[in-house]
């Protein structure tokens, strides 16, 4: 069946939290922020997604990529859209930061994520920046992550704004977002107490359609 991307509803969410929390189960970014497994309570979990996901839908880019036909949550994505550098946060990007910040338990590695960005994000024009993309272990290999590529890559390419994402494995994702128009520029540590995971950022520039 074809698959359909569409802006996330609130009739989604359930789905989506779901996909979210199958596929990053044993995602190494996910693993170094709940580092005891034990203590995860899936249900407040889904509440904390569930606020996620209504932020999502009111302030971002936020798309779900099912089946024709069928209401199955299969991948979804979201983008913060750019913002000049020289701009303030509103209030809602503003409670957005104060939400990572404490979701990294306000350590000194939100600090070092936003320093890295200031590094990197060197367009003042601001970057699509993707927080998360996800697809159903199920279901990969289907072109259901470039579809939800495509869905704001070619918005950002009529902008002629870049993207910039955070990786959290090497292989096979950095091979996979080259295929869709990104590049490597920087390794970096998350470093909490000792506890390491590294990211890969990669950026992509706009692409000029003749």
């Amino acid at each position: 069946m074809p698959i359909q991307v569409t802006p996330l509803t609130e009739a989604d969410i359930p789905g989506a939290i779901t996909t979210i929390q199958e596929a990053f189960a044993s995602d190494p970014y996910n693993l170094w922020v709940y580092n005891d497994r034990s203590k995860i309570d899936l249900n407040r979990n889904r509440v904390s997604l569930g606020i996620r996901c209504r932020w999502g839908i009111r302030n971002a880019l936020f798309h779900v990529a099912k089946e024709e036909g069928s209401e199955r949550v299969l991948g979804l994505a979201m983008w913060i859209p750019p913002r000049a550098a020289h701009k303030p946060l509103t209030w809602h990007e503003w409670f957005w930061d104060s939400f990572e910040g404490w979701r990294l338990w306000g350590s000194q590695v939100a600090m070092n994520l936003r320093q890295v960005q200031k590094e990197l994000w060197t367009d003042p024009r601001g970057y699509y920046f993707l927080n998360i993309i996800t697809v159903l272990p199920s279901q990969q290999g289907k072109g259901i992550g470039r579809a939800l590529f495509q869905e704001v890559t070619r918005k950002a390419d009529e902008d002629g704004i870049p993207c910039y994402l955070e990786s959290s494995r090497d292989e096979p994702n950095i091979k996979i977002y080259e295929a869709v128009g990104f590049r490597f520029v920087k390794a970096m540590d998350c470093d909490d107490d000792g506890a390491i995971c590294k990211l890969f950022c990669m950026i992509r520039d706009a692409q000029v359609r003749g």
